[in-house]
């Protein structure tokens, strides 16, 4: 089947298009029912830069019947040195036509870099806070303005062209949430070099990996850094993965270390002469002007490793002048950007989040950030809205994870703080159960904050279904609809698209600027994970409903999908049933193998603090998922789970508790990125509880 008529495309986001029933307007009721819609109130969409469903509309159908004019006005808004080729796009996303390739602004030569900062300071932005940095004790902070921020980013710039750094070249940066991480990835970009960010929270062996497949001509890192009452001493996994790496063929002649004095002193750092330099005894002799390399639309940004179905870390490579384009534009719409705002993104600069909303989406639109180093509850559960106020934050992006972990704190400790200044608020990395929701929506942003619960990928480069404040009203745990150039469609098994209201497969028609050009050096991969499952789209690998007023609602990973006799059964949705009970804090659910239903479901439960694992609890919480999916989703196991085991990024690691619920302990892999690897000791001693 086709796709609906373009003129049909947003029939239900019209005015009086979608029922009242059980509504609330922002700041006038709170939240409560599963199927409450909550509207924005009439000010807020008078001041949103997209104020109605009519003025969305008109953008998205031009965005879609003339991609080519759409893009170049916007692209025309940033500096650069010489105009793209009449063709603005060329794709073919179609493995059956030969080679996948996807290009946007081709010919077109500029610098993320330069549009980040210098375009901003000739503005008469240069005396604007760039960067607030909060540090990991209550009291550290630090800023820095726009022109001060250029300072830094052109001494380091000068600093890696004097060692040989040049166009093309990889850095790898393993740099914990100071300010010289944003600082040392807008240096590379801006002398053409290929940055690629690794967690301070990854492993020796995972960061070795990383620099055996990019072979990078400089790693940066710091000698330590302290995460809530913790001191993580990141110089020395930087050493055992350099030594790992020569070992595997790729040595590394410079290791650049920032003294981060709070965390440790240099004198007890273990140093190899010769390899080894302090960032501040060399980059601070360097000048504070440094030319600018300008680089085809298509040459390379960066390369950020993500974890796939197999073991090997996927290198996306991501290009300069449509991810410039993309994310600039998805963070000024989704967040509704106004220049007094000052915009806190929890996340870390490890992740795609951290690439595109705090370094790169936020200061090409000239905004203020927030740059959080330490733990969200440290000292106390109330850090967070403690920052919020200290900074004044207009809008906060945040994870369902930490939502779910503050709602378990408790609302006094949000209640204590002001929370005036927000604005809006956003949810990222999964989707945000509807309870979680509604809870971030009223407690936190006093039910008068829309939510920009967003969907999209380390591939996408930005947001790809997301809600736009002020356009339309919101339905609690939906993504709504697709920002503009963005065409989802639904597929069936088979790659058939469905119409109306219906489940399956989440796929995307035609390019966008933003989307990733390959895997680094593996194209064949790219086109067999991506491309060749649906040919004819980029599939995106999560399942998709779409309801009856066509909002969008992701149901997980389809490897998350759980069939039980024949029942097609997203884990988030099962974890969505268990999270509404009042003792459930966090769930995780897996599916095993069962012999009469082919998969039985497995679910990971963590209580609310103070309530003891019981029978009557257990069933409680059966019967809670049984009533609101069905009979047939009742979770055949509850598994007690004083924590879920996650990686630093909040990702729950379903690899580990599939093992674990099928009984293969001696199968377990790899732990070293969790958090806390603690946490699979304790669940195995559960397991017969």
């Amino acid at each position: 089947m086709g796709s609906a008529p373009h003129h049909d495309r947003l029939r239900h986001v019209g005015s009086g298009g979608i029922s009242r029933l059980n509504a609330v307007v922002l700041g006038e009721a709170l939240a409560a029912e599963e199927n409450d819609l909550v509207f924005p109130s009439h000010d807020f969409s008078r001041h949103a830069h997209i104020s109605s469903p009519e003025q969305y509309q008109n953008m998205y159908e031009r965005s879609i019947e003339d991609p080519a004019g759409f893009w170049s006005d916007i692209a025309s808004q940033f500096y650069w040195k010489k105009r793209w080729n009449p063709e603005v796009c060329s794709e073919n996303i179609d493995v059956r036509r030969g080679t996948v390739k996807i290009e946007w602004f081709k010919g077109g030569v500029t610098n993320i870099c330069y549009n980040a900062l210098d375009r901003n300071i000739e503005a008469g932005n240069g005396d604007k806070v760039a960067l607030y940095w909060e540090g990991n004790e209550p009291g550290q902070d630090a800023q820095l303005t726009y022109a001060q921020m250029l300072e830094k980013v052109c001494q380091l710039s000068n600093y890696l062209k004097n060692v040989g750094v040049g166009k093309g070249d990889t850095v790898i940066i393993y740099l914990p949430m100071l300010m010289e991480l944003p600082i040392a990835m807008l240096a590379c970009a801006r002398i053409g070099a290929i940055h690629s960010v690794v967690f301070a929270g990854f492993s020796a062996e995972s960061l070795s990996q990383r620099i055996v497949d990019c072979k990078p001509k400089v790693v940066i890192s710091c000698n330590a850094v302290c995460r809530g009452a913790k001191v993580i001493h990141l110089k020395e996994i930087v050493d055992t993965a350099l030594a790992e790496s020569v070992n595997s063929g790729v040595p590394v002649d410079l290791c650049l270390i920032f003294e981060n004095k709070s965390a440790m002193k240099r004198e007890s750092t273990k140093w190899q002469i010769g390899r080894d330099v302090w960032w501040e005894d060399v980059v601070l002799q360097f000048p504070t002007k440094c030319l600018v390399e300008w680089v085809d639309a298509e040459d390379p940004l960066f390369l950020l490793y993500t974890s796939g179905s197999t073991g090997k870390p996927k290198g996306v490579l991501h290009t300069n002048g449509g991810y410039m384009v993309y994310t600039a534009t998805t963070f000024k719409y989704a967040f509704d950007y106004k220049p007094s705002d000052v915009y806190w993104c929890t996340a870390d600069c490890g992740w795609i989040t951290g690439h595109g909303y705090i370094t790169y989406g936020p200061l090409l639109n000239g905004a203020t950030v927030l740059v959080f180093e330490g733990a969200p509850s440290y000292p106390d559960p109330g850090r967070c809205w403690d920052i919020v106020d200290k900074y004044k934050v207009t809008i906060l992006y945040t994870a369902p994870t930490l939502v779910r972990a503050l709602m378990r704190d408790g609302d006094e400790y949000v209640t204590r703080y002001s929370r005036k200044s927000l604005r809006i608020l956003g949810s990222v990395g999964e989707p945000i159960n509807p309870s979680a929701w509604r809870w971030f929506y009223n407690v936190v942003g006093d039910s008068r904050c829309p939510i920009s619960d967003t969907w999209w990928q380390t591939e996408t480069g930005g947001f790809m279904i997301t809600p736009i404040p002020g356009a339309w009203p919101q339905k609690p745990g939906s993504a709504t609809f697709p920002f503009f150039g963005i065409q989802p469609v639904i597929v069936d098994e088979k790659g058939n698209e469905i119409e109306g209201e219906c489940t399956g497969y989440l796929c995307i028609k035609k390019s966008w600027p933003g989307a990733f050009r390959s895997l680094y050096g593996d194209h064949e991969r790219y086109e067999t994970t991506y491309f060749k499952p649906f040919a004819g789209y980029y599939f995106t690998g999560d399942g998709c409903s779409r309801d009856k007023d066509g909002y969008h609602w992701l149901t997980g990973r389809v490897d998350d999908v759980i069939n039980v006799s024949g029942h097609r059964i997203g884990t988030a949705e099962v974890e969505s049933a268990l999270v509404s009970h009042p003792h459930c804090a966090e769930a995780a659910v897996v599916g095993v193998d069962h012999e009469v239903k082919g998969q039985g479901i497995y679910a990971f439960v963590t209580l609310v603090d103070g309530v003891p694992y019981s029978e009557e609890v257990r069933k409680s919480l059966i019967l809670a998922v049984r009533n609101q999916i069905g009979a047939f989703a009742g979770p055949d196991k509850i598994h007690w789970s004083p924590a879920i085991p996650k990686t630093g990024s909040g990702k729950i690691m379903r690899r580990i508790l599939r093992k674990i619920a099928s009984r293969q302990l001696d199968e377990l892999g790899d732990t070293s990125t969790l958090v806390d690897p603690n946490v699979v000791d304790q669940l195995i001693a559960l397991i017969d509880r």
